[in-house]
């Protein structure tokens, strides 16, 4: 998750958002790639390297304008399932129960200004067979595009008992990469082949939901690695979920996940028993004073239009 908002950078990015301030590339400023392809050098992320990635926490830049407006649009749902939330709430625990959550989601390695870093990811029904669905930020951070970046479903304490997936192009959305607005803090990876079969072959795919709405009974999945975790198990949290009432338009849990579980998938409609749901968010950032509470974006056209991309590719 995203490092929490200090008061001084959100009144700063409340006076932006205020006056109406727009990011504005330069005049004649080539646009920004929309997408990427990460190096990868076979072999780099051993068990150690794994253990010792620093979780992607970081310190949101102030004054971002948060002015943004999501058109009403019709609900799209990929892969639907069958709707079964129960045991509400849970502020952040261990998940006990099996199912295809422990096999979709994992912990997501990557290169980030010369060190080792983490965060978390799932892997989402595609045409391609091939598509982790994840943050803005852990695919592409302070203007700059990760590297070595690997997605490792059901991640084990150093162990990848599914192996390791290297991501082949990364992408998010067009506003998270012109300015990194934190309303569309949405990345995906298409991973490579591995051993000659794709992904969902391997560990199976999520459902993926689009204008859904708001206010519903939502689980949220990841690898915190920052205390009181440690990286080492998946986490989950659950209840109902709100709208965030500062300054983002993002959906808002109750969850006390900590640095590292940036990305992990939230579900609605989840089934506890086979471990499956509709994914409509990704955990993204909290406030610093307002602990215990995590936020994720709104899936709208945006970021269908970024995983449209990414299960063509």
């Amino acid at each position: 998750m995203r490092s929490h908002r200090t008061t001084a950078s959100v009144l700063l990015a409340a006076g932006a958002l205020l006056a109406g301030a727009l990011s504005v590339a330069p005049a004649g400023a080539a646009p920004a790639p929309t997408s990427f392809s990460p190096r990868h050098t076979q072999g780099f992320w051993t068990a150690e390297r794994m253990r010792g990635a620093t979780p992607l926490d970081l310190q949101r830049s102030p004054g971002t304008a948060l002015k943004t407006v999501r058109p009403a649009g019709r609900t799209t749902t990929i892969a639907p399932t069958a709707a079964s939330p129960t045991a509400f709430p849970q502020a952040g625990g261990a998940w006990t129960g099996n199912g295809a959550v422990v096999k979709t989601s994992g912990r997501v390695f990557f290169t980030f200004q010369g060190r080792t870093a983490s965060c978390s990811g799932d892997s989402i029904t595609s045409r391609n067979g091939s598509t982790v669905i994840t943050a803005g930020h852990c695919v592409k951070y302070q203007g700059a595009w990760h590297t070595d970046w690997i997605f490792v479903p059901g991640y084990a304490n150093g162990n990848a008992p599914y192996g390791q997936w290297s991501a082949t192009k990364t992408l998010s959305t067009d506003q998270w990469v012109a300015s990194e607005d934190i309303n569309y803090d949405v990345g995906l990876a298409v991973v490579a082949p591995l051993d000659g079969r794709t992904l969902a072959s391997v560990v199976g795919a999520q459902g993926i939901q689009f204008n859904g709405g708001y206010n519903k009974p939502m689980y949220a999945f990841g690898f915190p690695a920052a205390a009181p975790y440690d990286g080492t198990k998946l986490i989950y949290c659950s209840g109902n979920s709100g709208k965030d009432f500062l300054l983002s338009k993002d959906h808002s849990l109750g969850c006390n996940m900590t640095g590292g579980s940036s990305g992990g998938p939230w579900f609605a409609s989840f089934n506890e028993a086979t471990g499956t749901g509709l994914q409509v968010s990704v955990n993204s950032f909290g406030y610093q004073f307002l602990p215990n509470r995590m936020f994720g974006p709104y899936f709208g056209p945006e970021a269908q239009a970024a995983y449209d991309k990414a299960q063509t590719s």
